[in-house]
């Protein structure tokens, strides 16, 4: 199993870098930052200076999105830092929560972001593509490599990430949902024609290392409340009993009341108070060492290939060292 950390960028960008510095010194090889404009700084930028500073890391968004920069400024990006730092990177991609949302849009369509996918694998990769109806190719590209990775949890999206993406992107470690939806991936996946296994299945999910659960469960109930924006797009589309989505992802949203991107991915959350302690604890990984492993082993079991921590909480450090000396080495081949 490979392990991964999710950062914000919030300033100094240094501190980004310093972090990711420490995550690859522990044993980590993804380093994965929010992209979020308004919210955060400018992730590709600090990305360059993550990529100068390791030595192994691979680097991306989790997630991007079509709509906040045109197809090709994002392939060029890509290709950009490749050129500079040998195919270390990796294109996580989604509809658009925050970045959209907080600029006063809606989430991008399904239609348009698997249109991207294609759109920004091809140019990354020095081949032709169609933007906006007309075709057009980046001729400096030389041996380009990136790997395109969607976020997902509905029936559509899910579907639409095993017909196209490289890899699948779920954002939470409830063992239930993760084995329903990487099996809707992979049998999308097998009816396109492609390969099932081929697809890398990444879970992402704050952990926290400690035996204080109620602090621990305090310090990532913000987690419920970013999934939970996913998850009430799902009741609005399907309704609440459809069906189509398990209700043990979409019940526990009964008592959403609005959400306040000012706050958005940090502890102390105030439109969080809806998430329910077994929601936490379902969606994370709390507790001590072996409660981790034990987890992670069960998910390792159920096809992922990697786990990366967002790391939003006050043992950011703790965690990361905890991972390097105690878990990674069990799991890592």
């Amino acid at each position: 199993m490979d392990f991964g950390l999710v950062l914000q960028t919030d300033p100094p960008a240094a501190k980004v870098v310093d972090l990711m510095r420490r995550a690859e010194r522990n044993g980590f090889r993804y380093g994965w930052t929010f992209d979020s404009a308004v919210l955060w700084q400018e992730p590709f930028v600090i990305h360059s200076r993550i990529l100068e500073h390791t030595e192994r890391l691979h680097v991306g968004p989790m997630v991007t999105n079509p709509g906040t920069r045109s197809w090709e400024v994002t392939a060029s990006t890509f290709a950009t830092l490749n050129d500079m730092y040998g195919n270390r990177t990796v294109c996580g991609i989604g509809r658009g929560d925050s970045a959209m949302r907080v600029a006063g849009r809606r989430p991008n369509t399904l239609a348009r972001l698997g249109a991207a996918v294609d759109a920004i694998r091809d140019l990354a990769e020095g081949r032709e593509a169609v933007v906006d109806g007309s075709p057009i190719r980046i001729p400096w590209i030389k041996n380009g490599r990136l790997p395109v990775w969607m976020a997902a949890y509905g029936p559509k999206a899910l579907a639409l990430t095993g017909q196209k993406a490289d890899g699948f992107i779920l954002q939470l470690a409830d063992p239930y949902l993760t084995e329903w939806m990487v099996k809707a991936v992979r049998r999308a996946a097998e009816e396109a024609g492609r390969d099932p296994a081929a697809i890398t299945v990444c879970v992402a999910a704050p952990a926290y290392v400690g035996d204080d659960l109620d602090h621990a469960r305090e310090q990532c109930r913000w987690f419920g409340g970013m999934v939970g924006n996913h998850v009430a797009d799902l009741v609005a589309r399907y309704g609440e009993h459809s069906g189509a989505v398990p209700e043990e992802l979409t019940a526990y949203i009964k008592n959403r009341h609005g959400y306040d991107y000012s706050h958005h991915g940090r502890a102390g959350n105030p439109s969080t108070d809806f998430v329910p302690d077994a929601v936490v604890d379902r969606f994370c990984l709390l507790g001590p060492v072996q409660a981790h492993l034990e987890k992670l082993n069960t998910l390792r079991e159920l096809g992922v290939d990697q786990f990366a921590i967002y790391a939003m909480h006050d043992a950011r450090e703790a965690v990361i060292d905890a991972y390097g000396t105690h878990i990674i080495p069990a799991l890592t081949p």
